[in-house]
């Protein structure tokens, strides 16, 4: 058995950005919503999906905004792309897709939770987690835990998230630390670049292990001493760069496994798509719950 996790925020943003406008009958802007029901009716159809969820950053705020006041809020996103979370979230629903809409943590807590729980159940080969957002490759494990970039149609094993970035997934929240992530708000450390903080994690994994010594580091001399200034520099603004990158495990998923079993969109999907002026939507849905035919 093969579970998907979608990551329905990215969805959401790539089909906004990614493809024309269009407006409901009652002019409100629906593309976005449009886009990611297509998307998720192309993983259902053609990629043999059975199990999937999506979720979403139902607030773009977290609890991450407390820990840091530069992390990525709300502020800037366009409006007519924020008003769709709602109903996105409505219609992955209504699609049968189980939903898990995120307030206090993010989306990508959320599927980091749900592939460190469900990787271990019986009967589960794989945990595909559709995002290419590099946070999420610190949860890929060997070939059991993957992320699928599914516009590119690039699958990051462990093998891959090695080669990409250099270090290994346990070390990747320790490398967004240091080289820092525009998306989310936070900087990284000065003189600290994606070729250095590789050099250095790959030899000692984790921020605590790198020696104070650096002469140790295995860099130039001179180009070591400014990343160690920097780094003894920003000691407590590294860590706390870490917990910021570090997806959390634990956030309280009520589904189970059989839970996220697709068993076909339901009924109330039609006079949503009508709804939002897209008759030919239920013509693609495969399969239906109450296996009436679709109008």
């Amino acid at each position: 058995m093969r579970i998907h996790l979608v990551d329905g925020t990215y969805e959401l943003f790539r089909s906004f950005f990614g493809a024309p406008p269009k407006k409901a009958p009652d002019g409100r802007e629906v593309g976005a919503t449009l886009g990611l029901l297509n998307s998720l009716l192309s993983l259902l159809s053609k990629s043999g999906a059975t199990h999937v969820a999506c979720a979403f950053d139902h607030v773009i705020e977290s609890f991450r905004n407390d820990l840091f006041p530069g992390y990525k809020t709300s502020q800037g996103v366009a409006s007519d792309l924020l008003a769709q979370f709602p109903l996105a979230e409505a219609a992955v629903a209504a699609l049968g897709v189980v939903v898990w809409p995120m307030v206090e943590c993010e989306a990508d807590d959320a599927l980091a939770s749900a592939a460190t729980r469900f990787r271990s159940e019986a009967g589960v080969d794989q945990v595909v987690i559709c995002s290419p957002d590099k946070d999420l490759a610190q949860v890929v494990s060997g070939t059991q835990v993957v992320c699928w970039d599914r516009r590119r149609g690039i699958v990051y094993d462990e093998a891959a998230v090695l080669a990409k970035f250099g270090v290994r997934p346990g070390s990747i929240p320790d490398w967004l630390a240091l080289v820092g992530d525009a998306a989310d708000g936070y900087p990284g450390l000065p003189g600290w670049g994606p070729k250095a903080a590789t050099a250095v994690l790959s030899r000692y994994e984790h921020l605590e292990s790198i020696p104070e010594d650096h002469g140790r580091w295995g860099l130039g001399r001179a180009r070591a001493l400014r990343l160690a200034e920097s780094l003894r520099a920003h000691q407590e603004e590294v860590f706390l760069y870490r917990r910021l990158a570090t997806l959390r495990r634990d956030v309280p998923l009520r589904e189970r496994l059989l839970d996220l079993e697709w068993h076909g969109a339901q009924d109330r999907l039609k006079p949503l798509c009508r709804e939002l002026g897209d008759d030919k939507i239920p013509a693609r849905v495969p399969r239906w719950i109450s296996a009436s035919p679709a109008t």
